[in-house]
Protein backbone atom coordinates (compact mmCIF):
# COMPACT_ATOMS: atom_id res chain seq x y z
CA UNK A 1 0.00 0.00 0.00
CA UNK A 2 1.41 3.62 -1.01
CA UNK A 3 -1.76 5.54 -0.44
CA UNK A 4 -3.91 6.94 2.48
CA UNK A 5 -7.23 9.03 2.21
CA UNK A 6 -8.60 11.97 4.04
CA UNK A 7 -12.22 13.15 3.58
CA UNK A 8 -13.02 16.57 3.85
CA UNK A 9 -15.11 19.79 2.72
CA UNK A 10 -14.45 21.71 0.20
CA UNK A 11 -14.34 24.54 2.20
CA UNK A 12 -11.32 23.10 4.17
CA UNK A 13 -9.29 21.92 0.86
CA UNK A 14 -9.90 25.30 -0.21
CA UNK A 15 -8.65 27.11 3.36
CA UNK A 16 -5.60 24.29 2.67
CA UNK A 17 -4.49 25.54 -0.76
CA UNK A 18 -4.73 29.20 0.21
CA UNK A 19 -2.26 28.43 3.59
CA UNK A 20 -0.20 25.68 1.01
CA UNK A 21 -0.55 23.16 3.73
CA UNK A 22 -2.98 21.40 5.78
CA UNK A 23 -2.77 21.79 9.71
CA UNK A 24 -6.13 19.04 9.62
CA UNK A 25 -9.62 19.66 10.99
CA UNK A 26 -10.91 20.78 14.38
CA UNK A 27 -11.14 16.83 15.10
CA UNK A 28 -7.57 16.43 14.07
CA UNK A 29 -5.86 18.81 15.95
CA UNK A 30 -7.71 18.43 19.19
CA UNK A 31 -6.72 14.43 18.92
CA UNK A 32 -3.11 16.20 17.96
CA UNK A 33 -2.81 14.32 14.62
CA UNK A 34 -4.19 13.77 11.32
CA UNK A 35 -6.65 11.09 10.60
CA UNK A 36 -6.74 9.20 7.32
CA UNK A 37 -8.47 5.77 6.46
CA UNK A 38 -6.99 3.49 3.80
CA UNK A 39 -9.04 2.38 1.09
CA UNK A 40 -10.66 -0.36 2.86
CA UNK A 41 -11.66 1.96 5.78
CA UNK A 42 -12.88 5.05 3.70
CA UNK A 43 -16.61 3.96 3.06
CA UNK A 44 -17.10 3.50 6.86
CA UNK A 45 -15.46 6.53 7.69
CA UNK A 46 -17.80 8.49 6.04
CA UNK A 47 -20.66 6.43 7.18
CA UNK A 48 -19.65 7.28 10.49
CA UNK A 49 -17.89 10.38 10.61
CA UNK A 50 -19.48 12.49 7.61
CA UNK A 51 -23.30 11.20 7.32
CA UNK A 52 -25.49 13.42 5.10
CA UNK A 53 -22.88 15.86 4.00
CA UNK A 54 -22.93 16.32 0.63
CA UNK A 55 -19.69 18.41 0.51
CA UNK A 56 -16.82 16.11 0.84
CA UNK A 57 -14.34 15.38 -1.45
CA UNK A 58 -11.65 12.17 -1.44
CA UNK A 59 -7.93 13.10 -1.19
CA UNK A 60 -5.45 10.07 -2.39
CA UNK A 61 -2.56 10.93 -0.93
CA UNK A 62 1.26 9.54 -1.45
CA UNK A 63 2.56 8.09 2.04
CA UNK A 64 6.17 8.14 0.97
CA UNK A 65 7.99 10.89 2.58
CA UNK A 66 6.34 11.06 5.93
CA UNK A 67 8.75 9.02 7.87
CA UNK A 68 8.15 8.76 11.56
CA UNK A 69 5.58 11.09 11.29
CA UNK A 70 3.18 8.79 10.08
CA UNK A 71 2.03 5.97 12.62
CA UNK A 72 -0.33 2.97 12.72
CA UNK A 73 -2.72 2.96 15.34
CA UNK A 74 -5.49 1.15 16.61
CA UNK A 75 -8.94 2.74 16.25
CA UNK A 76 -12.64 1.54 15.54
CA UNK A 77 -12.39 -2.76 16.62
CA UNK A 78 -8.64 -2.33 16.81
CA UNK A 79 -8.57 -1.89 13.21
CA UNK A 80 -4.93 0.00 12.01
CA UNK A 81 -5.38 2.77 11.02
CA UNK A 82 -2.93 6.24 9.80
CA UNK A 83 -2.09 9.09 11.26
CA UNK A 84 0.25 11.69 10.81
CA UNK A 85 2.15 13.91 13.29
CA UNK A 86 2.74 16.69 11.20
CA UNK A 87 1.11 19.16 8.99
CA UNK A 88 0.11 17.48 5.01
CA UNK A 89 1.98 19.39 2.52
CA UNK A 90 -0.24 19.36 -0.34
CA UNK A 91 2.60 17.72 -2.66
CA UNK A 92 1.45 14.61 -1.05
CA UNK A 93 -2.38 15.03 -2.99
CA UNK A 94 -2.21 13.03 -5.83
CA UNK A 95 -5.81 13.09 -6.67
CA UNK A 96 -8.47 15.31 -5.29
CA UNK A 97 -12.43 13.65 -6.12
CA UNK A 98 -16.00 14.29 -5.19
CA UNK A 99 -17.76 12.55 -2.73
CA UNK A 100 -21.33 12.68 -3.54
CA UNK A 101 -24.27 11.51 -1.72
CA UNK A 102 -26.28 8.59 -3.71
CA UNK A 103 -30.08 8.15 -3.39
CA UNK A 104 -30.00 5.81 -0.68
CA UNK A 105 -27.71 8.52 1.01
CA UNK A 106 -24.11 6.52 1.40
CA UNK A 107 -21.24 8.33 -0.04
CA UNK A 108 -20.61 7.03 -3.66
CA UNK A 109 -16.78 6.01 -3.62
CA UNK A 110 -15.16 6.40 -6.81
CA UNK A 111 -13.40 3.04 -8.52
CA UNK A 112 -9.63 1.89 -7.15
Amino acid sequence: MTHIYKIMGRDEWAAAQAAGVYDGSAHDRRDGFIHFSTAEQAAETAAKHFAGRNDLLLLTIEMAGFGEALKWEPSRGGALFPHLYAPLPLDAVIAMRELPLGADGAHIFPPA
